[in-house]
């Protein structure tokens, strides 16, 4: 099982960046995918999350600015970010769920950070 993320980078505070996780070794669509942020210093913390039929959910301080998704067919979930924020730096691992036996695999994690 791998889980490859891409897409980070440093940008200025308002600026967007979007992030991919290409899974490989799972039957996607079983799969809940997720977003965590790791701040530096702090616990890693949920952002995002979409099953397999679409139903999403976001930690509060990223609603209206983050958007996930998911393309079943390419195996890729994806976080596209707007607004940046400088709170918003850390490292982002994508986490994959399976909805019947709740087996979980992460990526390596991709840095993202904002600077003011």
């Amino acid at each position: 099982v791998q889980l490859q993320a891409s897409g980070g980078g440093s940008v200025q505070a308002g600026g967007s960046l979007r992030l991919s996780c290409a899974a490989s070794g799972i039957s996607f669509d079983e799969y809940v995918m997720k977003w965590y942020r790791q701040a530096p210093g702090k616990q890693r913390e949920l952002v995002a999350s979409i099953s397999s039929s679409g139903f999403i959910r976001y930690e509060d301080s990223v609603k209206g600015r983050n958007t996930i998704s998911r393309d079943n067919a390419k195996n890729t979930v994806y976080l596209q970010m707007y607004s940046l924020k400088p709170e918003d730096t850390g490292v982002y691992f994508c986490n994959a769920v399976n909805k019947w036996d709740g087996r979980n695999f992460w990526g390596q994690g991709t840095q993202v950070t904002v600077s003011s």
